[in-house]
């Protein structure tokens, strides 16, 4: 599970749907349904940055992946009936379905939909002069061999270079990441990893680091190659809480402590730091492919 984040759960078949509650200090909720016969990840991605501009409502969001069949079709609409009843307002379906069968069953329900393929297939087509393959999960498929292969490569080597298990063949690494252990690097490097193919090792920053305010020895000719992670105080010590409450490691005071040293040593060899308390992986993943110039198209 990615530190401070939700867990993510699929809807196969008969499989309970993805539910995730944000629990906000709202007057009502509205339910959001993410419907696709593919993963629904599309669906999801941009239907929860429309929605996050609404801050003073409760969103209960459900994502059902691979509706492709009548008969779960029909039982979207179950789900869309029971949440009418129970937000006492029709519920928000955002689409990715491709099947006209499926989209017939699915769009006279008494919901706010949005066929999103439908805003952007249509214009692109007569713009294009082309006819779109309306093939489903063709956004998430193995585009090439060479593609795959190199995304497998990475995670590898992410996971061979977690938090400084390994020192090796850190020249071909694309970026390395430092920081407090729990700040986020090994969620980072994985998800650099799987969505762009980047090669990420990460070190945690330790109290022997920091009594010689230098960085392992391992790491000083990388120093180009290196970017910083910082976490909030609170944050840092909510996390670590998690797992070893009333430890010292857990404690606040050890908490501001490391991340005070290790923005100074940061500072000290010139290592762009970037606060990850309240940023996504996502934020994150993009400011340090910005920032370290690395041009990379996700799979």
């Amino acid at each position: 599970m990615i530190e401070g984040r939700l867990e993510s759960h699929y809807c196969i078949d008969f499989l309970p749907p993805r539910i995730v509650e944000y629990d906000m200090a709202a007057a009502h909720s509205r339910t959001v349904f993410y419907v696709s016969d593919g993963t629904g990840i599309t669906a999801e991605m941009l239907g929860h940055s429309l929605i996050a501009q609404f801050e003073s409502i409760r969103f209960r969001q459900v994502r059902i992946p691979f509706v492709n069949s009548p008969a779960k079709a029909r039982d979207c609409l179950r789900q869309f009936k029971a949440a009418h009843e129970t937000d006492g307002a029709r519920p928000i379906v955002m689409t990715t379905v491709i099947s006209d069968k499926i989209l017939e069953i699915l769009r006279p329900a008494d919901t706010l939909f949005f066929d999103l393929f439908e805003h952007f297939l249509g214009p692109l087509e007569a713009e294009l002069g082309a006819a779109s393959t309306h093939s489903v999960g063709r956004g998430h498929g193995i585009t090439s061999t060479s593609d795959y292969m190199r995304r497998i490569d990475a995670v590898n080597f992410a996971l061979a270079h977690d938090d400084g298990v390994s020192d090796e063949d850190l020249a071909n690494a694309d970026v390395i990441l430092v920081g407090v252990s729990r700040s986020g690097k090994t969620p980072t490097s994985l998800y650099l990893a799987m969505q762009f193919g980047i090669k990420v090792a990460n070190y945690p920053l330790i109290p022997e680091d920091f009594e010689r305010m230098a960085l392992p020895q391992a790491l000083k000719r990388f120093r180009h190659k290196l970017f910083g992670l910082t976490i909030g105080i609170e944050r840092l010590h909510q996390i670590r809480s998690e797992r070893r409450r009333g430890s010292r490691y857990a404690s606040i005071e050890n908490c501001r402590y490391e991340i005070e040293e290790a923005l100074r040593l940061m500072r000290r060899e010139g290592i762009h730091a970037l606060d990850s308390t309240r940023k996504s992986i996502e934020e994150i993943a993009a400011t340090i492919l910005q920032d370290a110039h690395l041009e990379r198209s996700t799979f």
